[in-house]
């Protein structure tokens, strides 16, 4: 498996992660808790620095728990079609970092830029018992054409 630690190009990396960020509503979340891990299908949006990643969660599930227990988490994002052209054709990438319910003025600017991406969940999110999350991505490992690998390194 061939690794890059940086891209030779981070700007057609940083637009790469863009153009599949816009095009993917979902992503997987994974968590833990007491050594067991857990992942959960989330709507999802990228700040355009690529900074971020922002999610909803109600406040009552296991994977908010897990959160508050433990705020280190990874995010899938890929644009597979489950067919064999995705050996070559696919890109999975996964952000990892912290996670942390939004407050004030960031949770204001972040939950703009969600609804901008998810318009349809705006009852959802903005309902009393639903936390707005953000991930501080510390790290992108991308993967493509099936063991292309490359570690975009975010710098915060």
């Amino acid at each position: 498996m061939r690794e890059a630690v940086v891209l030779n190009d981070e700007t057609q990396v940083r637009q790469r992660l863009k153009v599949l960020f816009n095009s993917q509503p979902l992503a997987v979340l994974g968590t833990q808790s007491q050594g067991q891990p857990y992942v959960n299908l989330v709507a999802f949006a990228a700040s355009a620095d690529l900074k971020e990643l922002v999610f909803a969660t109600n406040r009552s599930t296991k994977k908010y728990a897990n959160l508050v227990s433990n705020p280190s988490v990874a995010m899938l994002v890929d644009n597979r079609s489950n067919r064999v052209s995705d050996f070559r054709e696919a890109m999975a990438v996964t952000a990892t970092g912290p996670a942390r319910e939004l407050e004030g003025k960031e949770r204001d600017r972040l939950l703009a830029l969600y609804l901008s991406k998810h318009s349809h969940l705006r009852e959802f999110v903005t309902g009393r018992d639903c936390a707005l999350m953000g991930i501080s991505v510390n790290t992108y490992v991308i993967v493509s054409r099936f063991q292309d690998v490359t570690v975009l390194h975010v710098a915060q």
